[in-house]
């Protein structure tokens, strides 16, 4: 600490600014990995990537350098570039995944026009599947990565569209259990398994696995999950491990919508506006 101090002290006004310029770079190129990597299981692996290197270097400068540990320092370079390689072999899914997002249109976000289009597509198959009484669990991605989930499912890449997301869940069909990861306007994959909400909360026991993976993947994450059910065709939706049931299609389509980062004010809304539509008991 002292001979970090003694450098800055050292160094011209210019030099500093260039350093505090090199640190906040530094701290937003680590940030966006951070990101991108949130809520998959390389996460961990570029935290303890990270600890290791900075742990690694302190020891380095702190210890070695002083006592002229020549050896020491040789052999940590050795099982620096080891843990790099290793490091880049368990990222090699996010690797591809990030290279399929730069190679796709729209990488920083979808137009209004392409997220339009996707809510009408959704709300199109959603109304047609509540018809038909045709059960369906749509997740829709927000800030939360859900690649951890996606893994565990059929990996489509393809456009939003009703037709598509009926196909996905008509009875018989090879895709149609579990659930659809939407990412932007895209559906990214099908037969996606999610955890299931614990314990008898949110009326677990009244409710089916469909209702239960809505309420816990959004106990975890902000994304947005629309459930159909199978036995009355009701149209709930799942905000912030809250479950609002016999939603219309009115209320659907404000919130997908509308781009809103708390949700909890939604579910409030939501739920006073059912109030207003079920007659009052005695």
């Amino acid at each position: 600490m002292d001979a970090i101090v003694e450098y800055l002290y050292r160094i011209s006004f210019h030099e500093r600014l260039v350093v505090c310029l090199e640190l906040v770079l530094i701290g937003i190129f680590v940030y966006i990995i951070l990101s991108f990597l949130q809520g998959t299981r390389g996460e961990r692996l570029f935290r303890g990537v990270i600890f290791i290197i900075i742990v690694g270097s302190l020891i380095l400068n702190l210890v070695v350098d002083q006592f002229d540990l020549v050896r020491v320092k040789y052999l940590y370079k050795g099982f620096l570039i080891a843990v790099l390689i290793i490091a880049v072999v368990g990222f090699q899914p996010e690797i591809r995944r990030a290279l399929i997002r730069i190679g796709q249109a729209g990488f920083l976000s979808s137009s209004p026009q392409q997220l339009s289009r996707s809510v009408e597509e959704i709300i199109n198959a959603v109304t047609e599947l509540s018809a038909t009484r045709t059960g369906a669990i749509i997740v829709i991605e927000q800030q939360v990565a859900l690649g951890e989930f996606v893994e565990t499912g059929v990996r489509i890449d393809a456009k939003v569209t009703a037709d598509l997301l009926k196909t996905i869940f008509y009875p018989g069909s090879a895709l149609h259990d579990m659930a659809v990861i939407i990412q932007g306007d895209r559906v990214v994959a099908a037969r996606v398994q999610l955890p299931l909400a614990e314990g008898d909360s949110f009326h677990g026991r009244q409710l089916g696995s469909r209702h239960r993976a809505a309420v816990g993947v959004t106990s975890g994450s902000d994304a947005t999950v629309i459930v159909v059910s199978e036995e009355t065709g009701i149209v709930s939706l799942a905000l912030n491990g809250n479950l609002i049931r016999n939603v219309s299609e009115s209320q659907l389509r404000r919130h997908l919508t509308t781009a809103v980062v708390e949700t909890t004010p939604i579910v409030e809304r939501l739920k006073e506006e059912r109030k207003t539509r079920e007659p009052e008991k005695s």
